[in-house]
């Protein structure tokens, strides 16, 4: 007996994706579904929402994705170099909108708006990033330049580094952000021993630091905790 693809159209009416997308919107579709849509088509056993399933069950997660490679992908039964190609382009795609989601300068008024800013830029790194928030008086972003990359230390961070773009961008402030590649959002001795000499020089320079955000699987604020 022939065997067949199975496609999303076979599924009952109430349970395709893309009809339940066109009435309720993308937010009432879950994982599987949302990338079974972009897979369009399964494979001899599965439709492609459950092949979509497969993927991100073997990913441990969308957080996996993130990191999944197009060899780590194609190991998934029913998942080939096209399929692979479509996952990580649509990752991809998703990290670069959550860069730019405001096109004109965002404006920073909490450690909430740094989260949102740079989340999608740093936050699944398996390396720390440190990156400094360039504001001008209005606290509107002017620039997000990368100062170093590696485990933090008052070695790797140094003044001239942190402020070189900001004096150069005639930054009014500067929030600084790092990421926690453990996910554990909150400040460790190198993190506070780091800032404080970095708030020594902000003071000698008259350019303010706002806040240090750490990033992780929430965001540490340590202007909100008292550390600044």
């Amino acid at each position: 007996m022939e065997r067949r693809r199975y496609t999303i159209k076979e599924l009952p009416p109430e349970l395709r994706p893309r009809e339940r997308l066109l009435e309720a919107g993308p937010a009432a579709l879950s994982d599987g579904e949302l990338l079974g849509l972009l897979l369009g088509i399964g494979n001899l056993h599965k439709t492609a929402v459950e092949l979509a399933g497969d993927v991100i069950s073997e990913a441990g997660g969308l957080h996996g994705l993130y990191d999944a490679d197009a060899h780590e992908l194609m190991r998934v039964n029913g998942i080939g170099e096209a399929k692979a190609c479509i996952i990580l382009a649509a990752v991809e795609f998703g990290r670069r909108i959550g860069q730019v989601r405001n096109p004109g300068r965002p404006v920073i008024s909490s450690p909430a708006d740094v989260d949102r800013l740079l989340r999608g830029r740093i936050a699944n790194l398996d390396r720390e990033n440190f990156v400094a928030v360039l504001l001008n008086t209005k606290n509107e972003v002017i620039g997000t330049p990368l100062i170093c990359v590696g485990t933090l230390s008052a070695a790797l961070v140094h003044p001239r580094e942190v402020f070189k773009p900001a004096i150069r961008a005639s930054a009014a402030s500067v929030v600084l952000v790092h990421n926690h590649p453990s996910g554990r959002a909150e400040a460790s001795r190198e993190d506070r021993e780091v800032t404080n000499r970095l708030v020594e020089a902000a003071d000698v320079l008259g350019i303010e630091i706002l806040d240090h955000v750490i990033v992780g699987d929430g965001y540490y604020s340590m202007n909100e905790n008292g550390m600044l």
